[in-house]
């Protein structure tokens, strides 16, 4: 199996520049959002292809990028996220963990960068949410940013985790309980916007209280790699082909009528 070369620390950087000058009025991800996202389609009971998960990292509203834009930018951007979509398979596949590109900062600089990309993360899952439920429009004023450091760190990741997971639906329609309980796990970092979500986390932060940041990191991270492994059965299903009619062996007579036999008719092509 060939290794897949993660991302140095400054093509991060570089990947984060980069769809930070995508046209407007598109708005693109950011570099933990897209991580999260990877994740999300990672985990999904189907494979797929980059041809349907790149287009959405560009803007949350699903807008296309323009034709004339620069193909050199697009093609790095192209390289560097699969490249990182790739590492991460590998890492859960290989190692049960990887490294989630999460928020390290200080308690200031956290509530301030967090608060910000916590409302992206929002604004891309409330996007997705309009396109793919019309009928049910989402509330801006409905949901509270959280306030605890440790879920201002995860919000952007968890969001783009999320974004990924409404984009495509599959996960969602899964009706199993064990991947609803993994979900929560993850969604427990995101504001509860029902009743019935608040008393999750609660019942969560009981039950299962995490102390500070690396232990949520660790959680994340498990809990993701359960989520593929309970989805990977779906994901790598192939259906048999079934043969309306029996297969011919080499010395039968040939389907054709020709009296000869099939491997000297047919079978010889």
């Amino acid at each position: 199996m060939s290794i897949a070369h993660d991302l140095s620390d400054a093509e991060f950087d570089e990947l984060d520049e980069l769809l930070a000058i995508t046209p407007e009025p598109l708005e693109p991800l950011d570099a933990s959002m897209l991580d999260g996202y990877l994740a999300g389609v990672l985990v999904q009971p189907r494979l797929i292809p980059i041809e349907e998960w790149l287009p959405p990292i560009f803007d949350y509203e699903g807008r296309a990028l323009p034709d004339d834009v620069d193909p050199d930018w697009l093609a790095r951007i192209r390289a560097l996220a699969e490249r990182r979509f790739a590492s991460l398979n590998q890492s859960m596949l290989e190692q049960g963990w990887f490294y989630p590109v999460v928020l390290d900062l200080d308690a200031e600089e956290a509530s301030e960068e967090a608060g910000a990309e916590g409302a992206e993360a929002q604004a891309a899952v409330e996007s997705a949410a309009a396109e793919a439920t019309v009928d049910e429009p989402v509330d801006p004023d409905a949901p509270q940013l959280p306030d605890d450091p440790i879920t201002q760190a995860l919000l952007p990741w968890v969001g783009g985790f999320e974004y990924a997971a409404v984009t495509f639906p599959d996960l969602h329609e899964q009706a199993d309980d064990n991947i609803n309980a993994l979900l929560a796990r993850l969604y427990r970092h995101l504001p509860a916007e029902t009743p019935e979500e608040v008393e999750i986390v609660e019942l969560l932060n009981q039950e299962h209280p995490l102390k500070n940041l690396d232990e949520a990191i660790e959680d994340l991270i498990l809990t993701v790699v359960d989520l593929q492994e309970a989805t990977e059965q779906q994901r790598y299903h192939v259906e048999q082909v079934r043969r309306d009619t029996p297969k011919l062996g080499r010395n039968d007579p040939c389907h054709c009528g020709s009296g000869k036999k099939f491997k000297n008719c047919h079978g010889a092509a």
